[in-house]
């Protein structure tokens, strides 16, 4: 009997035995070949992947000028478990940091808050962007420092202090990022704003990678199978911009002092000659480790120098917009070339008055633009919003209205390659059927004839308009970028978008700009070189009205069109028209005259009394 329970209590504790070593065998199983943490963790004492860099594309303007370049630059890396012994005062004083940097540092890289997917085995970026001045001093000590080495890095500088809001700003990667691209790694730099945003995939390059082995003092003991596993890395594509960085820097000068914005496009191609938002900004600014400092101080201004207003500030286009109605109304039958207006100094109608300056009346629709008289658009839209034998009600005219002005390219982004694009604003039939609850005519939204009352625009879209009645009818989706080293542009960048215009009509309104510019409200624009089209406007406002410009050159074969919008300017021939003028000039005879270059002068020292651009 004794003898039975022996071999039971045997067979039991065998048992047992035999489940643990199981079981333990299994668990080293997983560990080594199912679990990523432990793979992780061990291939990163016997291998160090050793990140390298792509140098960035750099960016040209149209003509082959330089504009943003890399330069080489050093990041202090750290991993914390090999951390050993760190003399801290030693560490710091060799750096020229305080203590407190040092420990805050560290705090931040063990933050999996702060930095997502942190681990101890891996590098983890310490300090960023160190000079090369810097780094021989750091160099000389790096052996006391066990787990800090060096990774090489090409840092962005800017070769011009112009063109800011084109060219953007190069930063960290945030943790979203990082979410939203597994390409990139904490550290890593990215696009922020500008065509180095809107071109990061193409201008980021691909990273390489050394794979080194490490014996288990953590030395590089050499390559993993002498490199066969290494990975060059393959440098980002270099961008030609479709900029003309002569035009742009005489856009910036002129706009000194002053708020809004210049946009310039080669009609043919919907190149961006030029896009200046005042006040801007030194891009230089942004170099470096003084970057997050800067930006805030930029942020905090009250004039807003971040702020890219070609794109994103949407006004009253004024009378520029008349163009757009012109065309409309000869479309739709409304008006022909014969049709007269009256205008008393301005459009009467019962209380109803929209004012207007003297000149002679009635008058058709050439003289009408070339004055920019009011009345005369006034009268188009009551007529068509009227007209009950075309439409059976108002909102069935304003919803043909709306689908004019869309053709044309306003009331949505017309998708330039530019990060946040503002769509301004189209009213449509229910939108008045709301603020009027379904009452209302012509004479309830007249304002939205001459360019006034809700409907606004970018000054992009502003410009598009001049380049389309350059083209007779269609535009090009305007872009900044003309050529991508080993590519091409996207194709919706190249498409013709045709409105819902003949072309025929396109020739009255562009004979109505000729003779603005000859003896109308443009004729500070006339010269003796080319033919220039121009359309001025005075945009209301709750201040001083806004001065605006729009127009194009030479007339038969146009290679610009321009738009210009200056914040509280006044009168559209103040301040839009010799600013326009002066930048067709400029890129059409690639320099300026003696005596437009003294017209240039006085109004880079005229100011409306915001002060100058921030250098």
């Amino acid at each position: 009997m004794a003898r039975s329970a022996f071999e039971s209590r045997k067979y039991v504790i065998g048992g047992i035995a035999f489940v643990i070593v199981v079981t333990y065998i299994v668990r080293l199983a997983f560990l080594q070949l199912g679990s990523e943490e432990y793979k992780t963790n061990a291939d990163n004492n016997a291998f160090f992947d050793n990140i390298i860099f792509p140098s960035r594309g750099v960016l040209y303007d149209r003509n082959g000028e330089l504009l943003v370049y890399n330069q080489l630059a050093y990041d202090i890396m750290v991993v914390m478990r090999e951390v050993e012994g760190l003399d801290t005062l030693d560490f710091c004083n060799t750096l020229g940091i305080t203590k407190q940097d040092f420990d805050e540092r560290m705090a931040v890289i063990k933050d999996r808050n702060r930095n997502p997917g942190y681990s101890s085995y891996t590098q983890q970026l310490f300090i960023g962007q160190m000079s090369a001045k810097d780094f021989s001093v750091f160099q000389e000590k790096m052996y006391r420092f066990r787990g800090f080495s060096v990774r090489e890095r090409c840092i962005r500088r800017y070769a011009t202090e112009h063109g800011a809001h084109i060219l953007g700003d190069v930063a960290e990667v945030a943790p979203s990022d990082i979410e939203r691209d597994p390409y990139y790694s904490p550290g890593d730099y990215i696009g922020k704003q500008g065509v180095e945003r809107s071109y990061e995939q193409y201008l980021r390059g691909e990273k390489g990678v050394q794979i080194l082995l490490r014996d288990a003092r953590g030395r590089i003991q050499g390559h993993y199978r002498n490199g066969a596993l290494d990975r060059k890395p393959v440098p980002g594509k270099n961008l030609t911009l479709s900029l003309d960085i002569k035009v742009q820097e005489l856009g910036e000068r002129l706009m000194e002092g002053k708020m809004g914005a210049i946009v310039a496009i080669e009609p043919k191609t919907g190149e961006v000659l030029c896009m200046v938002s005042a006040p801007s900004y030194d891009p230089r600014l942004l170099e470096g480790k003084e970057r997050g400092k800067r930006m805030i101080e930029m942020s905090r201004d009250p004039m807003k120098p971040m702020l890219n207003r070609a794109i994103l500030g949407t006004y009253p286009p004024g009378s520029t917009f008349k163009t757009s109605q012109a065309l409309t109304f000869l479309q739709e039958g409304i008006i022909n070339s014969q049709t007269l207006y009256p205008c008393s100094h301005g459009f009467h109608f019962g209380s109803l008055k929209v004012g207007c300056h003297a000149h002679a009346a009635p008058l058709a629709i050439e003289p009408a633009i070339a004055t920019s008289c009011n009345s005369y658009f006034c009268w188009g839209l009551y007529h068509m919003f009227g007209n009950r034998r075309k439409y059976k009600n108002v909102q069935e005219a304003m919803t043909t209205w709306k689908d004019y002005m869309v053709s044309m390219g306003f009331g949505y982004k017309l998708g330039i390659d530019m990060p946040s694009e503002a769509r301004g604003m189209i009213p449509n039939a229910d939108y008045y059927d709301n603020a009027h609850k379904f009452s209302w005519s012509a004479l309830s939204v007249i304002s939205i004839s001459i360019g006034q009352g809700e409907v606004t625009l970018t000054p992009l879209q502003i410009a598009n308009l001049g380049a389309t009645i350059a083209n007779r009818g269609y535009y090009i989706t305007p872009h900044v970028v003309k050529a991508i080293e080993g590519g091409k542009i996207a194709d919706s960048l190249k498409v013709k978008h045709k409105t819902l215009v003949d072309p025929k009509n396109y020739e009255i309104v562009v004979n109505g700009m000729r003779r603005s510019v000859l003896g109308g409200t443009c004729h500070a624009a006339n010269n003796p070189w080319y033919e220039v089209c121009g359309k001025t406007g005075t945009a209301q406002n709750r201040g001083h009205d806004h001065s605006v410009f729009m127009g194009f050159a030479p007339k038969d074969d146009p290679k610009i069109a321009v738009a210009v919008y200056v914040e509280n300017g006044g009168w559209g021939a103040t301040y839009g028209v010799p600013i326009g003028a002066l930048l067709m000039e400029q890129y059409i005879n690639g320099k300026l005259s003696e005596d437009s270059e003294r017209k240039a002068e006085e109004i880079q020292h005229k100011t409306i009394g915001y002060g100058t651009r921030e250098r």
